[in-house]
């Protein structure tokens, strides 16, 4: 029993429940089955999700090596605005091949975003935090010189699906985060990758001295966490049926950031946590649906959010827990003694 407490998932998982179950208590449907699909609460908190879920994977990969990405709202965007601008040229915008079509592109520019940023951190040499602000930067105005400006509106089906559709009784947009998942579990935990990664984030110059391609593992990470972005900003363009380079993506890095620390990857490089950080994206989006249920007001959601995040934080920390809970371990002990505790 106390192996479990100590285990760093705990707390989190144990918080997520707590407010799963005061969404449960709240809500008229937390799940239900309505036409052949499942709603309620539970599937629209997973189903919203979806979007910070890859890109919380992106980001983990990318913080394993030992970096950091503050372009993946900006890269959604891009994405978004690309999709949407083909589409909305298609006479036929419920063509399934020009449809695809826009996707496929979409991905491409996303890809190049995530070299871009790749090569300037490993090849050119530039700090992670610096040449990912460019991107920030620059990248959002990009979607901007796409869109003109404005806000392009689609009304294509099968494009609204990845957001709205159901497959197998479950939401596409979970489905495919739940994919995006079960493929960088497979390839960092069944395969030497994840150990690769951690020894480039632990030490890029030990790992280059052992022969492991330091320079490669970087690049590659930043071109997923590229590609994770992009399909996260088609669920969130298609959700909406319509491109917002403005807002598509705002500050969503720093929410997964958020989710990266709270499923326990060290910042710092080395140790990540695939599971702990989709657990973090869950965490984070459920809060966003019980602030709301419990009536807290609009303007105090974000201080609400930052204390059960701290909260979270601090219960995860070993110093904390060893100061706080060892400190009531000591009074008997010193009791006996006649000790003042």
């Amino acid at each position: 029993m106390t192996t479990i407490f100590k285990n760093r998932l705990f707390w989190p998982a144990l918080i997520l429940v707590v407010m799963l179950g005061i969404n449960a208590f709240t809500s008229n449907q937390f799940i239900t089955i309505k036409d052949g699909h499942l709603f309620g609460s539970l599937i629209d908190i997973l189903r919203g999700s979806a979007p910070l879920i890859l890109v919380a994977l992106g980001m983990t990969l990318v913080i394993a090596t030992g970096g950091i990405d503050l372009s993946v709202g900006s890269v959604m965007a891009i994405s978004g605005a690309v999709a949407c601008l083909l589409i909305s040229d298609l006479d036929n915008q419920n063509s399934l091949s020009g449809v695809f079509i826009a996707i496929g592109a979409a991905i491409l520019v996303s890809l190049a975003a995530g070299l871009w940023n790749g090569t300037l951190v490993a090849v050119v040499g530039i700090q992670p935090i610096i040449a990912t602000l460019i991107l920030m930067v620059a990248g959002r105005g990009l979607a901007q010189l796409f869109t003109e400006g404005q806000i392009i509106n689609v009304q294509s089906g099968p494009y609204s699906a990845l957001a709205s559709g159901f497959f197998l009784t479950l939401p596409i947009a979970l489905l495919i985060a739940a994919a995006a998942v079960g493929l960088t579990v497979l390839l960092t935990r069944r395969t030497a990758l994840g150990l690769l990664l951690e020894s480039v984030g632990g030490s890029p110059t030990a790992s280059r001295l052992a022969g492991i391609g330091a320079r490669r593992i970087t690049i590659m990470t930043y071109v997923v966490a590229g590609a994770f972005a992009g399909l996260a900003g088609l669920i969130a363009s298609a959700d909406i049926k319509s491109a917002d380079s403005i807002s598509a993506g705002n500050l969503i890095e720093l929410d997964a950031i958020l989710a990266v620390v709270i499923g326990g990857t060290a910042l710092i490089g080395g140790r990540f946590s695939i599971i702990g950080t989709v657990l973090g994206a869950v965490i984070i989006q459920t809060l966003r649906v019980t602030v709301v249920a419990i009536g807290i007001p609009a303007e105090a959601n974000l201080l609400f959010k930052s204390v059960v995040v701290v909260a979270l934080c601090l219960s995860q920390s070993p110093e904390f827990r060893a100061k706080v809970f060892g400190r009531f371990k000591s009074r008997p002990a010193a009791e006996k003694v006649g000790v003042p505790a």
